[in-house]
């Protein structure tokens, strides 16, 4: 009993190890790992943080040396050397301190935001290979049933029980479904190939690398075969709250527009005295003099209208910010309304599917005479497009969630 429990135990471990391997939270994380984009991102962002925190280093020391000699005796000579350090007013570097930490919180935000349309558009493309699988598995038993079809005219008309028109009728038939099936296939295979741009080349789990290139894995391998079950919200205005305050390119412009406030102050700081400090030698009297040297420097000009620039790139970003919360506002809106007049269509599909006549018992009257070859063609038509409908709107469904709760990636 111990060893059965054991290796039961190990058994559903197993399987949950591999539910977690595939599936989009699966493929999404292999991206982001991956995907080199988001690696020369993360390149570029930390350079940003660096040049950021260079502009607050203090300026270059300074070393001079003059040698002066007599014009009349050459022999008489003095020597000078001065070293001397300049800095800002020490409560600028503080400032300018707090700015650069708020910027380098706007950096990551953006860098964040960046991650999130990258996980996003990966989530979209697995969404469409779902439909494509599903849209396959709907073309392969089409396509059965018509060369299940053919095969039996064919023999009706060597007997004579079948004319060439409906021989021909179900050819044409069965040519169609092959053609789409084959277009749906090379098409799901293209979005498969898509994912593996999107994860840098490299082969996605299951797949295992060849030697000229990565490996194609099936929808099913990777678990992209059902559709994650996201529901409605019923409050959606609490919802979107929720979403606003944590949509990355909002909190990037909240930090910004807090840098710029920093910015406003150190611009002021700005017409604050710059200080020098250092060491002089000078051997004039003969012997040598040590002494300091003390020096201040007032921007007069140099800060001129720093001030004013300040709070124009303040407001600036603060009207930006405004436009960007409503307009991410007013998105999410419309996704949700759309969201809802598809989920409603879907429901009128599924319960029309529920009610119609099953598509074995048409096969079945046309087989057994009761209805024409053309009155089978225009029922197996209308399910098949309406089946093929239910799908897209299904897909068009699910990416409108995936861009609602994008902030969710």
């Amino acid at each position: 009993m111990k060893q059965l429990f054991i290796f039961t135990a190990t058994i559903l471990a197993c399987m949950g190890m591999r539910a977690q391997e595939t599936g989009i939270d699966s493929v999404l994380r292999q991206i982001e790992a991956n995907n080199k984009e988001l690696q020369a991102n993360a390149q570029l962002i930390s350079s940003q943080k660096l040049e950021s925190r260079t502009e607050n280093n203090l300026p270059d020391p300074t070393l001079s040396y003059a040698h002066l000699w007599d014009s009349k005796n050459s022999n008489e000579t003095v020597g000078e050397m001065v070293v001397s350090q300049s800095f800002d007013f020490p409560t600028l570097y503080i400032t300018r301190g707090k700015m650069n930490r708020l910027k380098t919180g706007a950096l990551d935000a953006q860098a964040a935001t960046m991650r999130q349309q990258i996980l996003l558009q990966a989530k979209e493309v697995c969404l469409d290979i779902i439909m494509l699988q599903h849209q396959q598995e709907l073309l392969d038993a089409r396509l059965k049933n018509a060369e299940e079809l053919a095969a039996m005219y064919a023999k009706r008309l060597a007997t004579g029980d079948a004319n060439a028109l409906e021989t021909n009728k179900i050819n044409l038939e069965l040519l169609n479904v092959r053609t789409e099936s084959r277009m749906n296939s090379t098409a799901l295979n293209n979005k498969i190939k898509e994912l593996l741009v999107l994860n840098g080349n490299q082969p996605l789990t299951p797949g295992r690398p060849f030697p000229d290139g990565p490996a194609v894995p099936t929808a099913k391998a990777l678990g992209l075969t059902d559709y994650p079950l996201v529901p409605l919200p019923t409050d959606f205005h609490r919802v979107c709250s929720e979403l606003l305050a944590a949509d990355p390119s909002l909190q990037s412009f909240d930090s910004e527009s807090a840098a710029a406030r920093k910015f406003i102050s150190a611009s002021k700081q700005g017409w604050l005295p710059k200080l020098e400090l250092g060491y002089r030698r000078n051997t004039e009297s003969g012997h040598p003099l040590n002494g300091v040297v003390v020096g201040f420097s007032f921007p007069l000009f140099s800060n001129k209208g720093k001030v004013k620039i300040a709070k124009a790139q303040a407001m600036n970003i603060d009207f930006q910010k405004d436009n960007a919360r409503v307009k991410a506002s007013s998105e999410l809106w419309q996704l949700y309304e759309e969201a809802r007049n598809l989920d409603a269509s879907m429901q009128e599909y599924k319960r029309t599917f529920q009610e119609q006549q099953d598509l074995t018992l048409l096969k079945q009257a046309l087989v057994g005479g009761q209805i024409s070859m053309i009155e089978y063609f225009v029922e197996v038509s209308v399910v098949y497009q309406s089946k093929t409908n239910l799908l897209q709107l299904e897909n068009q469904y699910q990416k409108a969630m995936a861009r609602i709760y994008k902030n969710e990636l």
